[in-house]
């Protein structure tokens, strides 16, 4: 049975990723399933003000995240007991460069409970440190200059599914189809197996390729893959969210509601209602929706 609900929308992780792209050490936007088992894969970068490297990271675990398995970096020690994981440099020459990113990751056993878990990190560098354990105050939307690494655990049946960069092409009179682009990114991994909207007779998820001297279209079978972490675009003469059979003209300057259906690697079904505005976004690749299908 699919499951669906209205708990996230592009508005709410627009919020949310603006504010976790001011923070130098994150984790993945798009959260984790409750009761589930999620590699916290904290990105650290840009090091301490007037430091060169990272040389060290420690990580407090909050309650609501079991520790499992803290993974090693070369030339890195690790250290872990149940509430907290550190990983230090060996030497300057190991240390994280700060133009650099790098990963540090621990595995763990989320709580049953949905919402926010916040993990503390202390950034050491070559010259100070930078300790990010800020945690806003409930209901608060105050940007913190330190702010701790937020995971948001999701109830079951909402995708852990991060949205971005969504827009649906406007169409002209007579016009019976139409595009859907956005960027998608699981930090678990899942699959995109289905679309719907009231605004057209079907959706799916298409990909459109040169054969020849000839752009063909074809439905992606069984599903598109989001590898954990990684960024998937659906963009024009690409992946993309096919509308056909449109119940209404799709005008610029309004929105188009969206579920969007994946599948976790255990077969688990969740959703996601997005309202995707319609237009392209400055900067927006718009190539032109010319196919043949095959």
């Amino acid at each position: 049975m699919n499951h669906t609900t209205p708990l996230r929308t592009l508005a709410a992780c627009a919020a949310l990723c603006s504010s976790a792209a001011m923070a130098h050490v994150t984790l993945p936007a798009g959260g984790a399933a409750a009761g589930s088992e999620y590699d916290a894969a904290f990105r650290v970068g840009h090091a301490c003000t007037d430091a060169k490297a990272t040389t060290g990271v420690r990580v407090q675990l909050p309650q609501g995240f079991t520790l499992i398995q803290a993974q090693p970096r070369q030339g890195w020690t690790l250290a872990a007991t149940p509430g907290e994981v550190s990983w230090k440099a060996d030497s300057a020459q190991t240390a994280l460069p700060g133009a650099e990113r790098a990963e540090f990751i621990v595995r763990g056993k989320l709580t049953d409970k949905p919402g926010p878990l916040y993990f503390k990190v202390l950034q050491s560098c070559d010259v100070g440190s930078a300790d990010w354990a800020q945690v806003p105050a409930a209901g608060s939307t105050e940007k913190l200059a330190l702010p701790a690494a937020r995971l948001d655990v999701l109830p079951a049946g909402v995708a852990a599914v991060d949205v971005r960069d969504a827009w649906v092409r406007q169409t002209v009179p007579g016009q019976s189809g139409t595009g859907a682009f956005m960027k998608l990114m699981a930090p678990s991994g899942a699959r995109l197996v289905g679309a719907s909207t009231p605004a057209a007779g079907v959706a799916e998820v298409h990909e459109m390729k040169m054969e020849g001297d000839t752009m063909k279209m074809r439905e992606v079978a069984g599903g598109l893959e989001l590898p954990p972490r990684q960024t998937v675009e659906l963009k024009p003469s690409g992946l993309h969210v096919m509308l056909m059979d449109l119940k209404q003209p799709i005008a610029k300057g309004g929105s188009i509601p969206f579920t969007l259906r994946f599948e976790d690697a255990k077969g688990v079904k969740s959703s996601l209602q997005v309202d995707v505005p319609v237009g392209a976004p400055a900067g927006a690749a718009t190539e032109s929706h010319g196919h043949m299908h095959n």
